[in-house]
């Protein structure tokens, strides 16, 4: 499931804005159904502008019924009365989507124990690990994530030792009963501090495993951002 909203705060219509010769959105559409993982890829979305640029490329979207405060709320309302096992919720604005991390993301969840998940990578550039639109994350020995922050965790006391940054990437999957669990809980202190919807689980006592990939491309939350991904483009 790929959520896709057409307002956005930093960036308006985002996902509308083109990138070489398609819209982001369209890229993230193609991009996930080349990966040949999934039984279906579906944009849900609350623009009849963006469902309209999907359908009329020949692929599959639905419209929200309800305003939604995040991707996972309105995905939830989507797979509700789905027959479905494991949903991936892939961000309508990651137009490099590859099939490698999202095979990783999949196979964690051999694990029965495992009920959430989502994908992490290496941030190496100071710039970005000082900036609050790059999620950091920290994890446990196991790669069960500890906390989610927009500042840059851990903080750097000693400087003899060289921390490792992870950013958080917004692809999760889950067992549709813990999407389902996640959207029946209120909105968390953290959560509502951070702005970061996945502290809801850590809030609620459910693990969230990361996984960690080497590439993921450019997530598309700025203008630059999106002048950098015509360059990677």
């Amino acid at each position: 499931m790929i959520p896709a909203r057409y307002a956005a705060t930093r960036f308006p219509a985002k996902l509308m804005q083109i990138l070489g010769d398609k819209t982001v959105i369209l890229h993230t559409y193609n991009n996930t159904v080349a990966t040949g993982l999934f039984d279906s890829v579906v944009v849900v979305t609350d623009s009849e502008i963006i469902y309209n640029e999907i359908v009329n490329n020949g692929g599959k979207a639905m419209m929200s019924i309800k305003e939604h405060e995040s991707g996972s709320d309105r995905i939830a309302e989507a797979i509700a009365g789905m027959g479905v096992d494991i949903v991936v919720n892939v961000q309508g604005d990651e137009p490099f989507v590859q099939r490698e991390p999202l095979e990783k993301l999949l196979a964690i969840f051999t694990d029965e124990q495992v009920q959430v998940a989502s994908l992490m990578q290496v941030l190496h550039e100071q710039q970005f690990i000082a900036d609050p639109n790059y999620v950091k994350v920290v994890v446990d020995k196991n790669f069960n994530a500890l906390m989610f922050s927009r500042s840059p965790i851990p903080y750097h006391r000693d400087k003899n030792i060289t921390p490792v940054y992870y950013e958080h990437i917004g692809v999760y999957a889950f067992r549709k009963q813990a999407l389902l669990s996640f959207t029946s809980w209120p909105i968390t202190p953290l959560e509502a501090a951070e702005k970061i919807e996945c502290l809801r689980y850590l809030e609620n006592g459910m693990s969230l495993k990361m996984v960690v990939t080497q590439y993921m491309g450019i997530e598309i939350d700025t203008p630059e951002d999106l002048v950098r991904a015509v360059s990677l483009l």
